[in-house]
């Protein structure tokens, strides 16, 4: 989050003209600089943005590999095709009498947005699709788009998530963490009927298969319950009173899991773990940053991850009559930021998208393979098949290593 300057001039009781011109210059100056700090956080940073290096080490885009000597025009039109949200300003009051503008704390909550519009992206375009400027977009597009436009009545505005987060304790204006806009998303998730997401957060390092596909697979229980009522011309009454739509085999899935990746500062020890969760073909990137600054990192190359930077303060925009949306300022069109991966806050939320059952029973067999390990102190990241697996494992006090639980 910006920090403000905090400039006060020193002011002579009696000025003479010399003092007058001082303390005048003076004023100008501090006005000046203060100027050129918001500029340096904002639109002059477009002009500080390094190349991409001349690496031949791999260059990892949510789960899409890249040689950045050979295909670094592929990698910047994968960069510029994700959503961006930044900062705005001048939109509607949130609550009708709050904010028009949330710079300075909607960072965080900026990056909910950016890990959730990719899920949709995915959901409805499909990894692989690419964005051009000024040609026609799809309709999906501006779907998902006017999902995210900053008012009341768009499914994931910053309107919804700062009024939505009071109720996780989050005052409007008040910055976000990982996990708070992780239950944010999640609670948004259940008003959109049109992409009919199933958002589950893992709490406690714990992912319990059977719980999951329960909720992406509603279908199943009701069609259990029925089978101990029999059948009702010739369907199972509890399936057949679902609309067609809620029975289909597998509602996509957006998986976030908060993790500690240390205390003050990231344990190098998960370093090359978490480098590999960018390279799983499910990955929706990671949300985190620095303290109170944050980021979405979509991969990394050698030792820096990659990110989109939010702290970028752009006017709101509207969609015009014929329902299209301006989209230039929704992506990155520089190259994107990086840091090393060391000057990571130890917080963050990694973000996982399973369209189809096969997706998350191959995200399953590849955790294991990453093994993402105890990501705080002695704590475990598990795989459970069942609530009985997991209360089986509670009371066996004598493993103390990590280890995921086979289906």
């Amino acid at each position: 989050m910006d920090t403000p300057f905090n400039f006060l001039p020193h002011i002579v009781q009696q000025p003479n003209a010399q003092h007058i011109n001082s303390f005048i210059i003076t004023v100008f100056f501090l006005f000046a600089c203060l100027f050129v700090a918001t500029l340096t956080y904002d639109t002059l940073r477009f002009g500080e943005f390094e190349d991409f290096p001349e690496t031949s080490e791999p260059v990892w885009i949510l789960g899409k590999e890249y040689n950045a000597l050979t295909e670094k025009d592929e990698i910047l039109s994968d960069v510029t095709s994700r959503l961006w949200f930044t900062y705005r300003k001048n939109f509607p009051p949130i609550g009708g009498t709050g904010p028009t503008s949330d710079t300075g704390w909607g960072c965080m909550l900026r990056c909910g947005q950016m890990i959730l519009g990719e899920a949709l992206m995915c959901r409805h375009l499909g990894r692989d699709w690419r964005w051009a400027r000024e040609q026609k977009q799809r309709e999906e597009y501006i779907s998902i788009l006017n999902a995210f436009i900053d008012k009341k009545d768009s499914y994931y505005s910053i309107h919804q998530i700062a009024q939505m987060g009071v109720g996780e304790g989050k005052p409007i204006g008040q910055w976000y963490g990982p996990n708070t806009v992780a239950q944010v998303l999640k609670k948004l998730a259940v008003f959109d009927t049109w992409s009919r997401l199933v958002v589950h957060v893992a709490m406690d390092n714990t992912v319990i298969i059977e719980e999951i596909k329960r909720l992406c697979m509603p279908w199943l229980d009701l069609a259990g319950e029925a089978a101990g009522e029999g059948e009702v011309n010739g369907c199972l009454e509890g399936a057949c009173a679902l609309a067609e739509e809620e029975t289909a085999l597998w509602r996509p899935l957006v998986l976030l899991i908060p993790l500690r990746l240390g205390l003050s500062d990231i344990n190098e020890a998960y370093i090359e773990t978490l480098k590999q969760c960018f390279m799983l073909p499910q990955s929706l990137g990671v949300i985190g940053g620095k303290p109170n600054s944050a980021h979405y990192f979509i991969g990394y190359v050698g030792e820096e991850l990659i990110y989109l930077d939010p702290h970028t303060t752009q006017p709101a925009v509207e969609p015009c009559e014929d329902g299209q949306v301006p989209d230039d300022t929704y992506h990155c069109q520089h190259p994107p930021c990086r840091m090393h991966i060391c000057e990571l806050d130890p917080s963050i939320a990694a973000g996982f998208f399973c369209k189809t059952e096969d997706d998350f029973d191959d995200w399953c067999m590849r955790i294991r393979r990453v093994r993402l390990i105890p990501l705080f102190h002695k704590a475990r990241f598990l795989l459970y098949f069942s609530d009985s697996d997991r209360l089986e494992r509670f009371f066996d006090s004598e493993d103390e290593e990590f280890e995921i639980l086979s289906l």
